[in-house]
């Protein structure tokens, strides 16, 4: 079955977004579409694909946790993409865990800034990642099912 793989792109403004951008060349000329939470970033992306403003949320705010679920999940069925990529936080993590849940494949790509420890969102997702990297070889020998891959920046 010879099945078009269709990318999911998912991180916070910010940051996240420019560690995102910065490993590109990995799907370039493929299926994407991105998610993020700023509206400032929808001319910047929209010419590698569709582009998705959900909002930002925390664990310090459960409402906007439900809203940003909501989103994910309305983007994820109306999409369907196989494989998601994210840099985090909170929203990549929401829409990982969806994305798990309908059998895509998750790529999670932590944080240069985390030298001592992943994320929370990376520690959560950690066990349903499929590729999980890490930019720091002292993460990788840290904790398993990691793989170094050097700074992405």
């Amino acid at each position: 079955m010879n099945q078009r793989v269709k990318i999911c792109l998912i991180a916070s403004s910010g940051g996240h977004m420019n560690q995102l951008l910065s490993v590109s060349d990995g799907w370039n000329g493929r299926d994407v579409f991105f998610v993020t939470t700023k509206e400032l970033l929808r001319q910047k992306l929209k010419q590698s694909g569709a582009v998705y403003i959900i909002g930002e949320c925390n664990r310090e705010h459960p409402l906007r946790i439900f809203k940003v679920l909501m989103r994910c999940l309305k983007i994820f069925i109306q999409e369907r993409p196989n494989v998601i990529i994210s840099t985090g936080a909170a929203p990549g993590l929401i829409m990982c865990v969806i994305g798990k849940a309908f059998r895509a494949k998750v790529l999670w790509i932590d944080s240069i800034a985390n030298v001592e420890k992943l994320s929370l969102s990376g520690r959560l997702i950690l066990p349903f990642a499929d590729l999980f990297l890490v930019q720091w070889q002292s993460l990788a020998d840290k904790y398993c099912k990691t793989v170094y891959i050097g700074a992405t920046i």
